[in-house]
């Protein structure tokens, strides 16, 4: 008889699983068989065996199908390195305080979310220093929203904080995150670990800086270890934090940016490249004073400014 568990930690051939019946967290090695076709991964789902005798190590015979995994695509060996698997969703914190709310950073970490096929929360945090003078947090949720993007407004440090401006705040937040698997990202300085300290009701202490719990120094990039938060759980890795878009082609990119290429269907030419003097371009008619407008044209400039990060180097290379 095997048993279903949750891989948490991984070492080489050695596997620290949270078994599914009682929850209790047993190491594993693999079967050779396994690790030659792919590695087992943080978030997996497998199937154990239990040891013959007491004392002698649990086995892991099967890995179940993932439903997404996180990676990042290795152009130079044409392969994906894959960090962590079955999430339900990526939590994007930003700011309304200090540091500043980065429209671009945001539609980064959604074109990833996208590519990896995770749906998004976007958390503003600080919400309690808003006084409506940086940005428009109603623009920009209305702007999330029009991607299906839910928004919520929070402040880590005030328990008492109720939304002023969005209709969804801390607890349904916390009651959405019930029974999910997320994972974290967002600029240095945004409230990323008080905020998952809270959520957690104080169970995941995460720590910043360059040394993780592990004492794992700055050099190591693509650990990642999965948190029990009790009624969600929380995948932490550095190999998820940067947001270089480098290894994605342009057709990928452009599929992560849906809404635009759809506008730009509307193009009297095919091969539109929607700058000012292009004639018959969709996006130089409309009027920037409109609120419509304003949601379009700010998904376009996103796109614009990742694609010159990507265009330079040829799809052949990158293609996985």
């Amino acid at each position: 008889m095997t048993i279903r568990a949750r891989i948490f930690r991984s070492s080489k051939r050695h596997f620290d699983c949270q078994r599914s019946d009682n929850k209790e967290l047993v190491t594993a090695t693999a079967l050779a068989t396994l690790l030659k076709e792919d590695h087992i991964v943080v978030g997996d789902w497998v199937e154990l065996i239990p040891p013959p005798v007491q004392g002698q190590e649990w086995v892991i015979e099967k890995v179940i199908e993932r439903k997404n995994f996180i990676f990042r695509n290795m152009p130079r060996v044409q392969k994906k390195n894959v960090i962590a698997s079955n999430i339900d969703v990526l939590l994007v914190v930003t700011s309304a305080g200090t540091p500043a709310y980065k429209r671009g950073l945001i539609d980064r970490y959604l074109v990833r979310s996208d590519y990896w096929n995770i749906p998004s929360y976007v958390i503003f945090n600080k919400m309690d220093l808003y006084d409506g003078s940086e940005f428009d947090v109603a623009f920009e949720a209305e702007r999330l929203k029009w991607l299906d993007v839910e928004c919520f407004e929070v402040s880590a440090t005030n328990g008492e904080y109720k939304p002023r401006v969005l209709s969804q705040g801390f607890h349904e937040l916390f009651e959405k995150l019930k029974g999910k698997t997320a994972i974290l990202v967002g600029q240095s300085g945004v409230g990323k670990s008080r905020l998952i300290t809270e959520l957690s009701l104080g169970k995941i202490q995460l720590l910043s800086g360059e040394t993780n719990r592990a004492n794992k120094g700055s050099h190591t990039t693509t650990w990642a270890e999965l948190i029990d938060g009790e009624h969600f759980a929380l995948i932490d890795s550095p190999g998820i934090r940067s947001m270089s878009l480098s290894d994605l082609t342009k057709e990928e990119l452009i599929q992560s940016f849906s809404d635009v290429q759809e506008f730009a269907t509307k193009c009297k030419f095919v091969s539109c490249n929607h700058e000012e003097n292009n004639k018959g371009c969709f996006f130089q008619k409309l009027d920037p004073e409109v609120k419509e407008s304003q949601l379009i044209l700010s998904r376009l400039d996103s796109y614009k400014r990742v694609l010159e990060e990507v265009s330079d180097i040829p799809d052949w290379q990158k293609k996985p």
